[in-house]
């Protein structure tokens, strides 16, 4: 290969680069793609292409690419799909953080498993997710694409997550991309971009946890680098991070590809680098082997680095030698094109039913009081309130492909970091059909007088609808107030990238709305259809019942009103601690003894110390016990296994799910531990009356941590454990004695084994 053909596999181009009309220009590709290149951005997310057409066009850019080029190297394309493929066709499934609510890794599989197979037919090879941040603040607007607080949680997830999407590689499977390498979801402030403070030890044992889990048990293929810093090192920059950890440590052997334009903010927003040359020169040096959206740093001003021996041609090398044999991996040189013969249909009615199935199991109950919820058959008139009661775009997650429409509206007049913007594109495309809150409740009582008023809107300031949603409150026997976020990138949006918040009261006159409501003593339901934990101190004390719907996507309206009716009884659990306010961030389960209250006096001046619901949280239309706690063996040597077994029983009158979850503490170690440490869980479905034995089997290596020679080692001593319904209703509790000598840990136990019978 040519100095400049290796150069261009590192590099990437935008779909409307190539694009005239809705077909690969003659005069871009041999402007873009003589040399060959590594990979194409976004065909289907950043387009107003349907299925079939994406998958043309990326059949003629292949094509191009084969026959065209001295090498014939097909290219990678890749697309998000953190909440399902980014397409126009594609199902939209509810965002991550309500994936998590779920506590079922299966179904977070499922949704990768679906988006491969539609992003393969759509002719990509990799995508964008899944998103292992760790995050422990409400204001981070991108706390909605994370699985949650809690690192072992989050791999579960995660892990399943990449193993959907993988599959076997090969021609019919997709590389998954871990991000955001590492620490992202702890910035400064709770703002995008902005430094994380993480001390070493606490960076390896929960935030890199995830990732590690990944790499370790599913093979992940890609990683994707923060845009922030540590400890003044960008992630970008981070040779540490990126190479030491990633690949010499733990034997990642994928690519790394670099968010988008982070190459280039060494030099422009970081300023560690003098240029651009210099960026250039420092990200590969690091360990970033692709630049994306568009090739920028990897282009000229890496030709300079080399001619000027800033950088070794040997480094290019080795990412040159990383791209090819992904690619390899992938089958992209047997089968550079479209399998047409193996391509689904989008958006099937299967898929459909599986979104309506997560959004369903997505759904928590916060409160419930007076048994509110279900509405009683006898309700003869509901009033609907609320900005997103009518609104289907407000269901879907900041992933979704009308969000980043959205976008690229707004970049016609604000394009803040001058993307080559698309002509003759339909920014106003139809997309798969959404049912809204309201239409989804018409549908569920023909029988019942259902009436509608917004009463405000999102984020406007004006209360002129006020009046009319309180006398629709008044005139009805209950008041179903959907309120919340609008998930997006986009000014107008409340939640997302770059959305991040200062208070975690809903956005606008929404708060105002919800008081003025309840206020005429009409019992309220408030549905939260939200990106983050919210909701004022007022609102969760005065509001008879608490829906938390998240994003629950393209079918959560449905599942919002099969909630509400009782067609299906919500079983979904927090997998962030819901503040009481933004005073209390950052709040988590998981804080170490010294933590989580001011000492000696416990409580803040004027609130509690404790979460609103604690991490683990979600109430039912019926009611569990769970018991038992008997332990396997009362010593184990370290590197044993230890079960403890519980009964889980129905003590309601209708059928209903329970999420069991099982937590450890360790004692008297070297270093101080969390207070509790998640270690197993399982979703269970219960008849009324029905019982079931659940037994967690813990392997002690599970249970190591990094000790003040920065070892990862099981100590001897003693580990409670605790089984419950949340972080803190811990229904039965035993404890066991690690003995013997510290055992060094060279090959790490991620997960326990649950078996339920």
């Amino acid at each position: 290969m040519t100095p400049e053909e290796k150069r261009a596999q590192l590099g990437s181009a935008w779909v409307f680069q190539l694009l005239e009309g809705k077909q690969l220009s003659r005069t871009a590709a041999e402007k873009l793609l003589h040399l060959g290149l590594g990979q194409i951005t976004r065909i289907s997310g950043a387009s107003d292409l349907g299925a079939v057409e994406a998958a043309d066009l990326a059949d003629q850019i292949q094509r191009y690419l084969v026959e065209e080029t001295r090498l014939g190297i097909p290219a990678m394309v890749h697309e998000e799909n953190c909440a399902g493929f980014m397409a126009r066709e594609a199902t939209i499934f509810p965002q991550a953080i309500g994936i998590a609510s779920t506590w079922q890794p299966e179904l977070a599989a499922a949704v990768a498993d679906v988006a491969r197979r539609q992003m393969r037919a759509g002719g990509a090879h990799q995508g964008l997710a899944p998103v292992l941040d760790v995050c422990r603040d409400a204001r981070w607007g991108r706390l909605e694409e994370t699985y949650g607080e809690d690192p072992y949680l989050i791999s579960r997830m995660g892990v399943a997550f990449v193993r959907g999407m993988q599959g076997e590689l090969g021609p019919t499977g997709v590389a998954a991309t871990g991000k955001h390498f590492v620490g992202y979801g702890v910035s400064e402030g709770g703002m995008n971009w902005a430094p994380a403070h993480i001390p070493p030890r606490e960076l390896r044992e929960v935030f890199l946890s995830p990732f590690e889990a990944a790499v370790q048990e599913a093979g992940l293929r890609s990683m994707m680098n923060g845009y922030h810093e540590l400890d003044g090192v960008p992630c970008g920059a981070s040779r540490e991070l990126l190479t030491t950890i990633l690949r010499d440590e733990w034997g990642f052997d994928g690519i790394v590809v670099s968010d988008y334009f982070s190459v280039a903010q060494l030099w422009e927003y970081h300023q560690v680098a003098g240029d651009k040359a210099a960026a250039a020169a420092m990200a590969l040096e690091a360990g970033i082997d692709v630049e994306l959206p568009s090739t920028d740093c990897y282009d000229g001003p890496l030709a300079q680095a080399l001619a000027t021996g800033l950088l070794d041609e040997a480094v290019v090398d080795e990412a040159v030698r990383r791209v090819l044999k992904l690619k390899f991996e992938l089958g992209l040189f047997e089968h550079p094109y479209v399998d047409r013969d193996a391509a689904e249909p989008f958006d099937t009615p299967q898929q459909r039913e599986l979104a309506r199935h997560i959004a369903r199991q997505s759904l928590v109950l916060l409160k419930n009081d007076d048994a509110l919820l279900p509405l009683a058959p006898s309700t003869a008139r509901i009033a609907v309130i609320g900005p997103n009661a009518d609104s289907s775009r407000n269901l879907i997650g900041d992933y979704a492909y009308p969000s980043h429409i959205d976008s690229l509206r707004e970049m016609q007049e604000d394009n803040t970091f001058g993307v080559p913007m698309p002509d003759g594109m339909d920014l106003h495309a139809q997309t798969v059909p959404i049912t809204s809150v309201l239409d989804a409740l018409r549908e569920q009582l023909p029988d019942t007088e259902v009436t509608f008023t917004p009463g405000c809107d999102l984020t406007d300031p004006s209360t002129d609808g006020f009046a009319d949603a309180v006398a629709a409150a008044r005139d009805a026997d209950v008041a179903v107030v959907v309120v919340g976020d609008r998930a997006g990138l986009t000014w107008d949006a409340t939640s997302g990238e770059t959305r991040d918040r200062s208070s975690l009261d809903l956005p606008g006159v929404q708060e105002q709305l919800v008081r003025a409501v309840a206020e005429t003593g009409t019992p309220v339901v408030a549905v939260l259809v939200v990106g983050r934990p919210a909701g004022s101190t007022w609102l969760h004390e005065h509001c008879r019942a608490v829906l938390l719907a998240w994003l629950p996507g393209e079918e959560g309206g449905p599942a919002i009103a099969e909630a509400v009716t009782g067609a299906v009884t919500p079983g979904g659990k927090l997998p962030v601690s819901f503040p009481r306010s933004v005073g209390q961030v950052p709040v988590y389960y998981g804080h170490k003894t010294s933590g989580g209250r001011s000492h000696w006096k416990g409580d803040y001046v004027d609130e509690p110390s404790s979460p609103r619901y604690p991490f683990g949280h979600g109430l039912s239309y019926t009611t569990f016990e769970v018991s038992g706690g008997e332990l396997s063996a009362q010593q184990v040597a370290a590197g044993d296994e230890v079960g403890v077994t519980v009964q889980v029983r129905n003590t309601g009158e209708v059928a209903g799910d329970e999420v069991v979850q099982c937590y450890t503490r360790s004692r008297g170690t070297s270093v101080t531990r969390p207070v509790l440490e998640l270690r197993g869980f399982t979703r269970v479905h219960l008849e009324p009356g029905a019982s079931a034995t659940v037994t967690f089997r813990l392997d002690t290596t599970q249970l190591g941590f990094y000790d003040r020679a920065f070892d990862f080692v099981v100590e001897p001593g003693e580990v409670e454990v605790h089984v419950g319904r949340s972080s803190v209703e811990l229904d039965v509790s035993s404890a066991f004695t690690i003995t013997g000598e510290p055992l060094r840990v060279d090959t790490k136990v991620f997960d326990s084994q649950v078996e339920v019978s």
